[in-house]
Order: C-alpha cells, then structure tokens, then sequence
C-alpha cells in the first residue's frame, strides 16, 4: 500500500500575514479576492504597488507555487521592487517566480524556444544604435534616394531613427505602416515614400532574421506568435502561469494585450491593475481601450476600485475629483483623503507674462526654502511641453537656484535649439568654425571633411578674412566647392544667410530664427526627427522668447550663460527617481508632467496654463473627443503629483505677435473656484523683468 506524502509549502511554519490589519478595506477586497478575472482601479496615491505586493504574497501564503505566478511590469525597477517587498514579507518564498517587463518574460520564452521561430538560442538584441546603423546600410544598398528621384520625388528623405519610430509603433499597435505614416506622419504621407519606407521596413526584417538578430519589438511580437502558432508551448505556459498579474494596464499598447490574453488561456485567472484616468501614452502605442473595455472582453470580470488616497490633502483632492469628473469615458471614482488638512487652498496665480510668471515661482520658492523651511528637492515645477519652462530656466540660473531638469537636456542645449543657434553664431563670428561645421553639418552630403574644406575656403575669402557680418553671404558661399549631392540645400542655406542682413544692418535675432526655420530646418526637422513636431513647436516659442533682444550679440551672451552653468539633467526612469530621492545638492525639478508621472513632491508649480498650450492646441483643434479627454486626464496626472501645496500659473500675454491676450486654460474652469484661492500679483514688485 502506497504512503500518502504531501509537500508542505516554505511558509507554512512562518508567521502568517494579517491581510486585513494591513490593508484599508478596498485594498483588502482586491488582494483577497477568489480565482478569477479582476480589473483593480488604483487612484493616484492609493497604494498600486502596494495592493500588488500584497496579492502575491496572499497567492503565495495560500499554496500557489512562486513557478505558476506571472508578475508583468512596465521596468524592471517596479519588478524588483515588488519581489524585495514579497521577500520581506514572505522571506525565502519568492524563488521561481516569474516578474519582470514584458521585454524581458518574452526574450527568456523566445530564447527556450527560438528554433520554432527561425533563430537560434544565442540570437543578438539589436540596440537602437544597431537598428539605426542596418536601416542606413538598407537605404544605402538599395538605393532608395536613386529610386525616389525616378518617381520625380523631390523632397526630403526621412533619417534612419524617423524611419524605426514608424516602424516600432506600428509593430506594437499591430498597424500596417501606411496606416502609421497617413495618421502620424503626413509630411511623408504620398505614394512612393509610403513604398519606400515599406519597402525598407520588409528589407529590415529579412536582414534580422538573416543575422540571427531581434530588436526589442521583435521580443513582444515573436514571442505573441511563437504562442499562438504553436499549441504544445502555448498550453505549457498557460498551465504554468496560473496566476497573471499585470502592473500599470492602461499603459499597455495591442501587442501587450494581446500576450495577456495568450499567457491567461482557458484558466482566467488574471488580475490588470492600473488607472485609467492617468492612461497619458497614446502617442507612444499605449490603447485607452483595454483597460477601459476589460470587464466587456473578459466577462464575469471582478471590477474594484482603491480609492483612498494616502499623498495629497484634502483641497488638492477636491480640484483633482471635479476636474477629471469631466471626462466622460472613464471608470467613475472619487479620490479620499487619508491625511488632514493642512488649511491652504490650492493657488490660482494670474502672471502677466512667461517673465512674471518665472519671477513670481522663483521667489515663492525663495520664500518655501528660506522662510518655511522646505527643502528645494521638495518642490517641483510642472509643464505640458519643455518650451514652457524656457523663461523660468533662464531665471533659476540668474538667482542661482539649483535646479534639475528631468525632461531631458536644458531648453536651450536641445540638438534643435542649438542647431538654429550654430547659425546665428556663424553670422555674428564668421571665424566660428564649430558653429560653422553644425550649421553645414545639417546638409546632405556634408560629413566632417567636406566641412573642414569648406571652412578653409571660406577662411581664405575676403569675407572670411574680414571676421565681420558680410552685407551678402550667397556672394561668397556659392562660389564654394560643394558635394554634387548638397548642392541645392547649400543654395537654400546661403540665401537664408542673407536674410540675416538689411540696409540697416543685422536684423533682429527674432527674424534671423524664423528666417532658419522656414527656409530649411522645418523641412530637415521631419526628416531628422521622430518627434519633428514637438521641436517645431520649441522652435516657435523660441521666437517668441527672441522678440526681447534687438542686438544679437546680447541675445548670444545671454544664452551662453544658461547653457554654461552648473546644472544637471535626468531623462530615464533610474535618473529621475534618483534626481528625487538621492539629490545631495537640494535641487528643484523642472519636468513635463509625462516624465513626473509616478512622482510626487511636497510643493507643485503647474505652469504655461493657456488654453493651446495646456491643453495642447492639436488636441483642441485636430484630436478631437478623446483627444481632449487625454488632456485632462494629464492635467489630472499633475495636479495629484501634490502633497501639501500646489500652485496652478498662467501667463496673460504671451510674447507672440507683439504680445497677444491669452485664454486661461479651460481645464481650470473644470472645478469649482472657491476650492482655489486667487493670487493677484502685482507686476510692480518684478521691477524690470
């Protein structure tokens, strides 16, 4: 007769957890919830990461094998930080389990399994200077510019990193590419372009496959087919993963979806944790539609909702509740607060213009860390698009507050920015030769030695000799030896030289960067640039911060200073978690509310509150219903960034057009205004701003 053995689990002689002591009531509901399908809505501030930790570990203590959990996250960060969580609640019980991004549960599946897919195990991951590098061999090899020309098409040929963000997203939306080009990039959007990018994209596949080689897109979507074209693998996975959980959903793009409903098979037992009101990713793939459409597509779903919110005080909450209440595609919650009032209403401050505005924040910040107490790293300064911020960086760095910008480089070091300003430098010292190379560097054709010459050659003429700003660039620069292929671009550039000169004499700076932007770098900016129409729109705002200089000389000197002080910059999840928790020199951070999501800080500015600016003009005039909607759901992203005081500032004049009246933001007409206090600053104490 058989002895009956049974396998204790690790914890079984362990201390058990008190879900319930440790969990408020919806969180407990989540966590403890029976097999099944769960849509957990976790408001901002509520405790996601929380509520997940807690569900693996109530799996975990009710004899679920570490091996059979799937614990999907959005970085590697948000993993490891759930497992150390688990560990210590669970010490010793957390090995086997499977967490990670999505990225990287696909690249330890695919690798098992990479025959089934026409490689072998010891495939490469091409990084994105790989990828760059094989689409520019591929356009080169299969003369793509000759092909073009033969159509009679005449303009400019997109850059190998334009050509990948097409490609990319449509792989992980699971769009034909034409489809990517008409709704994302219209510029390129006529007939033998879409052929040639077409043409390209199935070239770069093949030439993958020929070299052994993925890139992080082919990780999602050969993984998807590896599944669903093999049953044997599909249903070994899906009994192994019993338990599917899902970290930030509303961020997930179709291709993710698509996996989930793949690795949840006939079991069902999934539960997606996120928020739809801070879904913020459209651009970058992310579908509103999955987290919103869960209970229709997985039926007999469980739909909970963590509403109690553990950041904020009550009157952030309250403006937060009644602003997103305006959406109408949503999961309908109302955010509570567990801390006290602190008795200051949120400000509202009317500025008359993008100086005042960077004047009044930098003094109130003065007062915050020098009158109450706060430290600089406590406060963060908001804004929709990095060009909001230009006025208020040029202020920090004249006050001498130390600041870090966490959207990427510094307004005025942008490749963008600096392109238009190599230039304007060239035109003021015509023996700069580094503004000399970055501004010829930007024509086809025109490498590193073909610059050196032409530098030499101008040197050598009397316009270049003299060091001073010629009456007439072209007179010289068209009788300069250029490449066959920048002939006509270098005609283009001469002629916009000219522009810099009147019979007065220079123009104004104003004038010198529009001349730039419309008389070529608009055109190389779609070429150059994934994100083409952001850059342009930092460019129109950089026009309108030149309409104060008339001398460029003070306009350059000015810009020089900002772009040579001290200063750093964090542009990764790592850098800027580390810019918030590990900054030693007490800095405030200066953000996009994309880049502050998942962030929090003591004092908030909100800033640039315009109606076309925040929320952005395209969404008001071209994106429509749900357009809008985003953008309110990012306004509502911001506003619950603020612990103890936030602070909501629109300028009244913008600098355009000679200074024109601007909107308030209609999203600040979304709340009741006596839960904000008006701030009526006089311009009188800016002095001369």
């Amino acid at each position: 007769m058989a002895r009956e053995y049974q396998l204790r689990p690790k914890n079984t002689d362990g201390p058990k957890i008190d879900f319930k002591a440790e969990l408020n009531p919806q969180q407990y509901a989540a966590v403890t919830s029976p097999p099944g399908k769960a849509l957990v809505i976790a408001g901002a501030g509520s405790g996601k990461t929380r509520t997940l930790t807690y569900r693996v570990a109530y799996l975990l203590e009710n004899d679920i094998s570490p091996g059979n959990i799937l614990l999907l996250t959005f970085t590697n960060k948000a993993a490891n930080e759930m497992k150390q969580r688990v560990e210590k609640l669970l010490p010793g019980c957390t090995t086997g389990l499977w967490g990670g991004t999505f990225h990287s549960i696909c690249n330890r599946i695919l690798r098992r399994h990479a025959d089934l897919r026409g490689f072998s195990r010891s495939y490469t991951i091409l990084d994105s200077d790989d990828q760059k590098s094989l689409i520019g061999k591929i356009i080169k090899e299969a003369k793509i510019d000759q092909w073009l020309e033969e159509q009679g098409f005449r303009g400019k040929f997109p850059k190998p990193q334009v050509i990948l963000s097409m490609l990319s997203l449509a792989a992980n939306t699971d769009v034909p590419v034409d489809v990517i080009i008409s709704e994302h990039h219209s510029h390129f959007d006529t007939e033998p372009m879409v052929e040639a990018i077409q043409r390209i994209g199935k070239l770069y596949h093949s030439r993958k496959r020929e070299a052994n080689s993925v890139d992080f897109d082919d990780l999602m979507t050969e993984c998807r087919d590896l599944l669903l074209e093999n049953d044997s693998v599909r249903k070994m996975y899906q009994h192994q993963f019993q338990f599917v959980l899902v970290d930030e959903f509303q961020d997930t793009n179709t291709v993710q979806s698509q996996l989930i409903d793949v690795f949840t098979g006939e079991h069902g037992n999934i539960m997606v944790v996120g928020d739809d009101a801070q879904s913020i990713y459209s651009w970058r793939g992310a579908d509103f539609e999955s987290i919103l459409s869960f209970p229709k597509t997985h039926k007999d779903a469980r739909v909970f909702k963590i509403e109690t919110n553990y950041r904020s005080v009550p009157e952030i909450l309250a403006i937060a509740n009644q602003v997103i209440e305006k959406n109408k595609r949503q999961f309908r919650k109302e955010l509570a607060a567990d801390r006290e009032s602190l008795g200051l209403l949120p400000a509202r401050v009317e500025l008359d213009n993008p100086r005042a505005q960077a004047s009044f924040i930098t003094q109130r910040v003065r007062e915050l860390n020098d009158v109450e107490g706060l430290d600089l790293k406590d406060i963060a300064i908001l804004y929709r698009s990095h060009f909001h911020s230009m006025e208020l960086q040029q202020q920090l760095v004249r006050e001498g507050i130390p600041h870090q910008v966490v959207s990427g480089v510094r307004f005025f070091e942008q490749a963008h920015i600096k392109d238009i300003l190599a230039c304007l430098r060239f035109a003021h010292n015509t023996h700069d030769e580094s503004a000399f190379d970055r501004m010829v560097g930007l024509l086809p054709g025109i490498g590193p030695v073909s610059a050196n010459k032409l530098f030499a050659s101008w040197k050598a003429s009397a316009a270049g000799q003299s060091g001073e700003t010629p009456a007439n660039f072209s007179k010289t620069l068209l009788n300069l030896k250029v490449p066959p292929k920048a002939l006509s671009d270098w005609k283009q550039l001469a002629y916009v030289l000219d522009e810099f000169v009147d019979a007065k004499g220079a123009v104004a700076p104003q004038s010198m960067i529009t001349s730039v932007l419309e008389g070529f770098y608009r055109e190389y900016a779609y070429a150059n640039f994934d994100n083409a129409d952001a850059r342009i729109q930092d460019i129109d705002r950089f026009v309108d911060f030149a309409e104060e200089f008339e001398s460029l000389e003070h306009f350059l000197s000015d810009l020089s200073l900002l772009s040579s002080a001290d200063g750093t910059n964090a542009s990764t999840d790592d850098e800027k978690q580390k810019a918030k928790s590990d900054n030693d020199e007490d800095a405030i951070l200066l953000s996009t509310v994309h880049q502050a999501k998942g962030l929090e800080w003591k004092v908030v500015f909100l800033i640039g509150l315009t109606e076309g600016a925040f929320p952005n003009y395209r969404a008001i005039e071209e994106g429509g219903v749900d357009a809008l909607e985003e953008e309110r759901r990012l306004f509502y992203v911001a506003i619950t960034r603020a612990e103890d005081q936030l602070y909501l500032t629109f300028p009244q004049i913008s600098p355009r057009g000679g200074g024109s009246f601007e909107d308030p933001s209609s999203f600040l007409a979304d709340f009741d205004s006596r839960l904000a206090e008006d701030w009526n600053v006089s311009s009188s104490k800016w002095g001369d701003y």
